[in-house]
């Protein structure tokens, strides 16, 4: 038994992997990490950008579209549902052996319809019907017009996987998306509510980037170098307290009517849990982030870090008043939670956007070779 299995087994978290390439499919490696204890995969538009560029195990169905005059995009999402609809199956046996409550894979919608709820739900819809898996997971961003989007999936009973949430405001209205898109399907009674699943992916590392480079303007300006000492610490205060929001939302008496008509929890999903400041350990956002009815999603480092020195401990309910103290310490400084989740997710949108327009172009040019 590994760390990843003692994770799900003695803290009830979920380890996903965060990445899901062709050639994993093939060598046997996603087959492997799922018997060292993943139970879950996700991707999105930045990960299939790298997988496609540098995987040449896409070379010979890319060439098979292109001399049947595939269109570019069209090419893309054939690759891209091939490779989720084996991933699905292959963690099959992990969505039923749990009670539907694991095994699921992710794929999100194209990320130039962030703000256009009505296209969103086209796509979303186009997806679930394209892949047909009981254990897929369509990602929406968590914009205005994705929780449109969100809510009216869950309330014709798909499953989704929410994604770029960055602040407390924003998720309790993923939240709030989710149990009204419930209430719509129970009162549509068109499907079972025990078949629609919902993950709220949280954000983590990309928080302590924005906020740590707001404390180093601060200092540069001729503030208290002492502010040094705030660092590192924005993004684990804010997802324990995003811990405790759904913990109070998902006990409270709407949903627990709810779940006595089949309804599951909308678990939070720590996202972005590698660790960009190489000051920082490995585990920063492993670690501190460990509690029953969770879900860590990791890439391939993080992975083999916690394999070799994480520590199986729940935390992610300890040092709450302390989580508090260092969000209002920051505020008092003039560094607004808010507006930074507003940055990053302005930012998430337009990173995906271009990683899938640079993709649409290395393909595009690549047709062309091939073609000449």
């Amino acid at each position: 038994m590994t760390k990843l299995h003692e994770l799900f087994k003695n803290e009830g978290q979920s380890p996903w992997l965060d990445n899901l390439r062709r050639d994993y499919l093939r060598s046997g490696q996603l087959a492997t990490y799922l018997n060292e204890g993943i139970r879950g995969v996700t991707s999105n538009p930045t990960i299939f950008a790298k997988a496609i560029e540098s995987d040449v195990d896409y070379d010979e169905q890319f060439s098979s579209l292109v001399k049947k005059n595939k269109a570019i995009e069209d090419a893309y999402w054939d690759m891209v549902t091939d490779d989720v609809i084996q991933a699905c199956d292959l963690l099959r046996p992990v969505y039923e052996e749990n009670g539907h409550n694991d095994g699921f894979v992710s794929i999100e919608v194209s990320p130039s319809l962030a703000h256009d709820a009505a296209t969103t739900i086209d796509a979303a819809r186009n997806l679930h019907q394209r892949i047909n898996r009981p254990n897929l997971l369509v990602k929406i961003p968590a914009t205005v017009e994705g929780l449109t989007a969100i809510e009216t999936m869950i309330a014709e009973g798909r499953s989704v996987n929410v994604t770029l949430i960055f602040g407390l405001d924003r998720y309790e209205q993923v939240i709030e998306a989710y149990m009204s898109g419930l209430e719509k399907l129970l009162a549509s009674g068109d499907k079972p509510l025990s078949e629609v699943h919902s993950v709220a992916s949280f954000f983590v590392s990309r928080v302590d980037t924005e906020v740590d480079k707001r404390l180093d303007q601060l200092i540069a300006q001729g503030g208290n170098s002492s502010l040094s000492e705030l660092q590192g610490k924005a993004a684990v205060s804010q997802a324990k307290l995003a811990y405790q929001l759904f913990s109070s939302r998902f006990t409270d008496e709407r949903f627990l009517t709810l779940a006595k008509k089949g309804a599951s929890l909308q678990k939070p999903l720590w996202a972005s849990t590698s660790t960009k400041n190489p000051n920082y350990p490995d585990l920063a956002y492993v670690d501190p982030l460990i509690g029953p009815d969770t879900i860590n999603t990791m890439p391939e480092v993080t992975i083999e870090a916690f394999l070799n020195h994480g520590t199986v401990e729940r935390t992610v309910d300890k040092g709450i008043e302390d989580a508090r103290l260092h969000i209002d310490k920051l505020s008092s400084i003039g560094i607004s939670m808010a507006e930074v989740s507003a940055v990053l997710e302005a930012e998430g949108v337009a990173l995906f956007k271009q990683s899938f327009d640079d993709l649409i172009k290395v393909l595009t040019d690549k047709a062309e070779r091939m073609r000449a």
